[in-house]
């Protein structure tokens, strides 16, 4: 029996998932949670065999959810449950260790399909957004490519000057998880210090000086 864990802040979503995964005599569902640090508390306890993650929650990006998975639970298979086609989302969920990445307009059957095909040892990508993966390792990665979209809002935010405790309340998301996407953010651009993160977003256009 494949023991799956749902990760998704829309509880109607969540519901439909899980009637979808019992219609499926091999898999169940051991557990479910709407933000990321709910997911990190409970799956360790749980210990399911896959997880179905969203990419975009309240308090965290689902790919920070998967990295910390993967270091937590590295047997764990993570797929990525997403309204988002980005391809830069895409590059950083495999970073992250995400062996499936389908989209929530998949039908049941691919969603089955896809948790079984990881279960297998098997990977499972949009056939549209595969050559934007392949272009990834074939050339060096842009640095603003791997920041989420999270991660992303943040760092404007920086750039305009804000605070920590600032960014929170714009996001509506704690503090700590604001020193979590700056602590990403710093090490994905190779940046030492804030500054020379804003610096660099600026240089690259992501917003407008002054």
């Amino acid at each position: 029996m494949i023991r799956v864990f749902l990760v998704d802040d829309h509880t109607v979503l969540r519901q439909g998932l899980r009637l979808i995964l019992q219609e499926a005599d091999d898999m169940e569902v051991v557990g479910e949670a709407g933000t990321g640090e709910a997911a990190l508390k409970r799956i360790p306890a749980v210990q399911p065999d896959v997880v179905l993650l969203d990419v975009n929650l309240p308090d965290m990006s689902g790919v920070d959810v998967a990295r910390a998975l993967h270091d937590l639970l590295p047997n764990v298979r993570v797929v990525m449950l997403t309204v988002s086609d980005r391809h830069q989302d895409l590059i950083a969920a495999v970073h992250a260790g995400v062996r499936g990445y389908i989209l929530k307009s998949a039908s049941s059957d691919e969603v089955i399909h896809a948790i079984r095909e990881v279960m297998q040892g098997g990977a499972v990508l949009p056939p549209r957004l595969t050559a934007h993966l392949i272009d990834a390792f074939v050339q060096p990665p842009d640095p603003l490519n791997t920041l989420t979209e999270r991660e992303l809002q943040v760092l404007r935010l920086i750039t305009h000057g804000l605070g920590n405790k600032e960014i929170a309340v714009q996001l509506g998301i704690s503090e700590h998880t604001v020193k979590t996407h700056v602590r990403n953010i710093l090490s994905k651009l190779n940046a030492k210090s804030r500054a020379e993160a804003a610096a660099y977003a600026v240089k690259r256009g992501l917003v407008e000086e002054g």
